[in-house]
């Protein structure tokens, strides 16, 4: 950097506005701690001396104060913080907290600080704008990620929660929301469950441009002939491009699979299925793509994913 670049430093005040921003853009500590993390993400040297079990007002001290001590260093990342935070618009975490309208005037206005002094230091910001980018991008992209596993994590803390639910009636209806929620994670498209005229519908979704009813059970006993005669009555009666996702946690008996084995209208997962997807051993939309392909090169409705995975090992 050129030493001209070196003598034009941050006003105190942007610092400031720095602080107060990063504590009111998020009510949850869970968040801060995310957001914060991921605009770290390339210095593990500020992470370390960062003590996320105090308050976030404290942690965004510590976090600024780190910053201006060594400002020649990290002046490309305090950039970074502040144009990621100057084009914040709306506020997640904040809509609905109670006295949600407050908190989020609070972090508009510090928003609004932070902004204000983003023009006043252009000149500065100029000269670090494009590494500054660069860093925010990045973090962004981590941050997405670590999101991203955090709710897989939260959803495999649920799904083994219903594994040990003593009402199986609940444990079904539980089901169908667990269902929805892992699909909406990888943008599928889902439709919970709705009632049509002489049938039930457990959900939907859509993929690949096709659709995809949903039937889901979670029997004690493994699905036979007749549902599965069932599930298909009903998927020929939709759009010619529907398909069928039969979900059975306990898997299916040996004589359904094998009359579906030459043709078949959807395809199946079981429990093992959902476990690897929630470990993030392989992704659902994946998983979906790789049984549909199986589905219409073989017409069978069945791809283990052990057998996925012995086959790319």
């Amino acid at each position: 950097m050129p030493d001209s670049a070196r003598k034009k430093t941050m006003n105190q005040s942007a610092y400031l506005a720095l602080i107060e921003a990063l504590t009111f853009i998020f009510w949850n500590k869970g968040p801060f701690e995310l957001y914060v993390r991921g605009m770290l993400q390339d210095h593990s040297e500020l992470l370390a001396r960062l003590d996320f079990g105090a308050t976030k007002r404290e942690v965004s001290g510590q976090l600024v104060k780190l910053l201006r001590a060594n400002e020649a260093r990290y002046l490309d990342l305090t950039v970074a913080l502040m144009l990621d935070i100057a084009a914040m618009e709306t506020f997640p975490n904040l809509t609905f907290q109670e006295d949600g309208a407050d908190k989020i005037a609070k972090a508009t206005a510090a928003v609004a600080e932070v902004k204000r002094w983003t023009a006043k230091q252009r000149e500065v910001i100029a000269e670090h704008e494009v590494h500054a980018a660069t860093i925010a991008q990045s973090a962004k992209t981590a941050q997405d990620g670590r999101a991203f596993a955090q709710a897989h994590d939260d959803l495999k803390q649920r799904f083994l929660v219903m594994h040990s639910a003593a009402d199986k009636h609940q444990r079904g209806r539980d089901f169908e929301v667990f269902i929805n929620k892992l699909f909406a994670l990888y943008d599928l498209e889902p439709r919970a469950s709705y009632v049509m005229e002489y049938e039930q519908i457990d959900g939907a979704f859509s993929f690949d441009t096709d659709h995809y009813v949903i039937e889901a059970k979670w029997w004690k006993e493994r699905i036979g002939r007749r549902e599965l005669d069932v599930f298909k009555t009903n998927i020929e009666r939709k759009g010619k491009n529907t398909l069928g996702l039969y979900v059975s946690m306990n898997g299916f008996t040996s004589d359904a699979l094998a009359v579906y084995s030459f043709s078949t209208p959807f395809i199946t997962m079981d429990g093992l299925d959902f476990m690897a997807v929630l470990d993030q051993r392989i992704r659902l939309d994946e998983l979906i793509r790789r049984k549909k392909r199986h589905a219409s090169e073989t017409g069978h409705c069945s791809l283990p994913v052990a057998k996925i995975f012995s086959d790319t090992d």
